[in-house]
C-alpha cells in the first residue's frame, strides 16, 4: 500500500530541501570570493556605523535561510498561480545569481563603483521579487523583507566604504 499523503509531503520536504540547496550555493559562490574579505575589509576605512566582520557570516546565513523557505513556499503555490509563480521563482534565481556576483566584484576584483551598481540592480530584483511573491504567498514576501532591508543598508556601506577607498576599490 502507499501513503498519498506521505509521497506529497516528502515531495514537499525535497523541494524544501532543494530550494535550501540551491539558496545556499549562492551563499556559498559568494562566500569563496570572501575567503579573506575578514583581513581585507580590516584594512579599509569604514564608517563608525559599519558594522565588524564577524557579523556578516550569523546575517546572511539567516537570511538564506528566510530566502530559502520564502521560494519553498512559492513553490508550493504554485498550482493556484501558476504563471506568477514561475516569474516570481525565475526573479528569484535571477536575485541569487547578482547575490553571489556582489562579493566577486567587491572583495575579488576590487571594483567600488560596480560594487555599488549591482548592489543597486540586486536591491531592485529583491523587490521584483518581493512584490512576485506577494501575489502567489503574501507570508514568503514577508520573509524577504529583512533580505531587502539588509542589502538597502548594504548599499548605503558599499557606498561609503567605496568613497572612504579609492587606493583599495578602483
Amino acid at each position: 500500500m502507499s501513503c498519498p499523503s506521505c509521497t506529497g509531503m516528502f515531495r514537499q520536504a525535497l523541494a524544501l530541501v532543494g530550494w535550501l540547496v540551491t539558496t545556499y550555493a549562492a551563499a556559498a559562490v559568494g562566500a569563496a570570493a570572501s575567503a579573506t574579505a575578514g583581513s581585507f575589509y580590516g584594512q579599509l576605512a569604514r564608517p563608525s556605523w559599519a558594522p565588524p566582520a564577524a557579523v556578516f557570516g550569523p546575517v546572511w546565513t539567516a537570511l538564506y535561510l528566510l530566502m530559502g523557505i520564502a521560494a519553498w513556499l512559492v513553490w508550493l503555490g504554485r498550482s493556484s498561480a501558476p504563471a506568477a509563480a514561475r516569474s516570481g521563482l525565475t526573479l528569484f534565481v535571477v536575485q541569487l545569481v547578482v547575490n553571489a556576483l556582489w562579493s566577486w566584484i567587491f572583495f575579488v576584483w576590487r571594483q567600488g563603483a560596480l560594487a555599488f551598481v549591482e548592489i543597486l540592480v540586486l536591491w531592485l530584483l529583491i523587490a521584483a521579487t518581493v512584490i512576485a511573491f506577494w501575489r502567489v504567498r503574501p507570508v514568503a514576501a514577508v520573509l524577504l523583507l529583512p533580505y531587502l532591508a539588509w542589502v538597502s543598508f548594504a548599499a548605503v556601506l558599499t557606498l561609503a566604504v567605496w568613497r572612504a577607498n579609492p587606493q583599495w576599490l578602483g
